[in-house]
């Protein structure tokens, strides 16, 4: 096996795994076909195996294309790490800040926060990640998190926001054509939306709700974002965040009595990233900004 393998080699893996194929990888980084086809030949050569297979689809990896995935997007995610902190050096606040939250809160909560804090700190820049998949702060996956749980790594700086509420929602069209349930009992004659693959959380919520199973949800999804989308479209009834409800006149909390969650909610980093200037801007911006998002409820 030859060293030294150079990080643009697995940068051209990483993006054939993502995109499929030499033509879309090579579209993604902004090169050419032939130049992505040559990254993956010398790192095979150099590693002395095979990481993809021609299919009728594309370019199939292979079991160790897969096996190694992980390491690769760990250089990735080193490097990336180490260009936003080369960005951030010189005068002022500035440089990249990698943000990452659920897909609800990055769309629904944070463009608000960041927008308000770039128009101060206009040389800022923000990569918000959205993803449920928590992230990983101290192998610097993003430098901030704004998560629906305690962190219990000690390497991290946590700042307690307070508690969502979420509750069933429902359009107020769907609850005309269709009526207002009166104890939970009553969900199992309505179009539920729900989850589609078990989580810790959604174990927590089955037991408040033993009388509605898996086998009732008409609507299914693991994006929050999705769920919100269809509530605000009349599909049916759902779980969302009460504050967020609240935005949208045309939804109606139903049930209130007989169930609610509350998540508790965190904004975190690195110790590491504690007196970096353009981190600190923005780990104080999301903290101001979700107490105030926090008190709405």
């Amino acid at each position: 096996m030859a060293s030294n393998i150079g990080w643009e080699l697995y940068r051209s893996f990483l993006s054939v795994l993502k995109e499929g194929s030499l033509s879309a990888a090579a579209r993604a980084l902004g090169t050419t076909q032939p130049t992505v086809g040559r990254h993956i030949e010398a790192l095979e050569q150099a590693l002395g195996i095979v990481l993809f297979t021609r299919s009728q689809s594309g370019l199939a990896p292979t079991e160790i294309a897969l096996a190694i995935r992980g390491y690769a997007e760990a250089v990735e995610s080193t490097v990336a790490s180490l260009e936003r902190a080369a960005s951030s050096q010189g005068n002022g606040v500035a440089g990249v800040v990698r943000v990452t939250a659920s897909d609800v809160i990055g769309v629904e909560v944070l463009p608000a926060i960041i927008t308000r804090m770039r128009e101060q700190y206009p040389d800022i820049r923000v990569e918000l990640v959205l993803s449920d998949r928590v992230q990983d702060l101290l192998h610097r996956e993003a430098d901030i998190a704004v998560r629906m749980v305690q962190p219990k790594q000690e390497q991290l700086v946590a700042r307690r926001i307070g508690s969502i509420e979420l509750g069933f929602h429902a359009h107020t069209e769907y609850l005309r054509r269709h009526g207002n349930p009166r104890t939970t009992k009553d969900l199992a004659k309505h179009s539920i939306i729900g989850y589609d693959l078990a989580t810790p959380f959604v174990h927590r919520a089955g037991k408040s709700l033993p009388d509605l199973p898996r086998k009732n949800f008409a609507l299914a999804s693991d994006s929050n974002l999705a769920q919100f989308a269809l509530i605000r479209s009349g599909a049916g009834i759902g779980v969302c965040q009460v504050t967020l409800a609240k935005r949208d006149p045309a939804l109606t909390r139903v049930l209130a009595k007989s169930f609610s969650m509350k998540l508790e909610t965190w904004v975190t980093m690195h110790e590491d990233l504690r007196n970096n200037p353009r981190c600190r801007v923005v780990f104080d911006a999301l903290v101001e900004g979700m107490l105030d998002y926090v008190e709405q409820s």
